[in-house]
């Protein structure tokens, strides 16, 4: 008689709920690890990931545009120049526009400038600071000391300004190359992308980066929408109020500020108002500032209660509390760059999410036949 005790598994003396909460937190710590790595190797090259990010979207614009031209009669080629031309034209166009008005408004500028520091000197002189011109004077030239003591770390702040420009000249061809070749081969890119995955999966893959496709087309076209009704709203504000105070400055770079800004999500929008409200103080004086922010206020809560739940809300099927979210996070890990494309990443990933959960290419059960099953039962495994 053998007498030898039989060994026992650990995971048999484990209660079933220890048993799951353990398999729960290998997946979770698994899962984390990857997300970690990925984000590192994001960060560490951010040079490309941020202009093929911007990309992605200028793409998700600019396809079904093309696609458009082409199903009426356009040549591929023309169609894809078109539409590279175009955001070229776009892009240019918009930022000639702001140096003009900027160029045109620096001596109304410097005016404003004079005019304020002279306010704020005769602040200073009247009780209760009462300040002298001495005092004030040892001020400014304190400021000016300091300036030349710290010219070598300003030198250094110029130099690494000129990289900053190099690297966003080079972002922005990144871009437009970019572009061209979803525009030219976007298609082709995919097929290639699913290949790379095993064959079970590749039906999967494809669905899902389908979805995530369409979620993306979808949040740049209400995206856009959303800018484009910022800017008119806050625009035409500006422009009412100049009507009453001899013109607004800046009316036009404050427009396509707002504009710009509106693509990243709350904060994009409210700092873009408040440099509107800025311009209205410096220029017009603290009544039509007031009314300026009323103005900001006032489009900021329509694009918040109206545009946000329920034209994006429908687009991408997100809940606005996960938009904040998710731009708290992005602007937390990854500064600017992390709010602009929190929202549209997260998008995408719910659809995939979601696509991957209805497994549509999966027969139901109601679907499988019995001899099926014979079939596969009397197969071999694979090994």
């Amino acid at each position: 008689m053998n007498t030898t005790p039989r060994t026992t598994e650990p995971r048999a003396t484990l209660p079933t709920p220890v048993s799951l909460a353990a398999a729960w937190s290998k997946a979770f710590l698994l899962i984390a690890i990857a997300v970690a790595v990925i984000l590192v190797v994001v960060v560490q090259l951010r040079i490309i990931v941020i202009p093929v990010l911007v990309a992605l979207i200028l793409a998700a614009l600019l396809v079904p545009f093309s696609e458009w031209l082409q199903r009426h009669r356009w040549p591929k080629w023309a169609a894809v120049t078109v539409s590279e031309l175009g955001v070229i034209g776009v892009s240019g166009g918009l930022a000639a526009l702001v140096i003009w008005q900027l160029r045109a408004g620096l001596p109304a500028l410097r005016t404003a400038i004079v005019h304020q520091l002279d306010q704020v000197s005769a602040w200073l002189h009247e009780p209760p600071i009462s300040l002298t011109d001495a005092d004030i004077t040892g001020a400014l030239t304190s400021a000016v000391n300091a300036l030349q003591d710290n010219a070598q770390s300003l030198v250094t702040g110029a130099l690494n300004a000129g990289s900053v420009i190099g690297t966003l000249l080079a972002g922005a061809l990144l871009v437009l190359f970019t572009t061209l070749f979803v525009l030219i081969d976007g298609r082709g890119i995919f097929a290639w992308t699913v290949r790379l995955f095993p064959r079970r999966a590749r039906e999967a893959v494809d669905g899902a980066g389908r979805a995530g496709w369409a979620t993306l087309t979808a949040f740049a076209r209400v995206q856009i929408l959303v800018a484009l009704v910022d800017a008119i709203g806050i625009g035409l504000g500006a422009f009412i109020i100049g009507l009453f105070f001899d013109g607004f400055p800046f009316l036009v770079p404050i427009v396509i500020a707002v504009f710009l800004g509106s693509f990243v999500p709350i904060i994009g929008a409210i700092a873009s108002g408040v440099l509107a409200v800025v311009v209205a103080l410096v220029f017009l004086g603290p009544v039509p500032a007031v009314i300026m922010l009323a103005v900001v206020l006032i489009v900021q809560q329509v694009e918040g209660h109206v545009l946000q739940p329920l034209i994006m809300g429908a687009a991408v099927n997100v809940h606005p509390l996960a938009v904040v979210l998710a731009v708290a996070a992005g602007g937390f890990l990854a500064g600017i760059p992390g709010t602009l494309f929190a929202v549209p990443l997260v998008a995408v990933a719910n659809s995939i999410a979601h696509h991957l959960a209805r497994a549509p290419w999966r027969p139901r059960a109601s679907e499988v036949r019995p001899e099926d099953l014979t079939s596969s039962l009397s197969r071999p495994p694979v090994m």
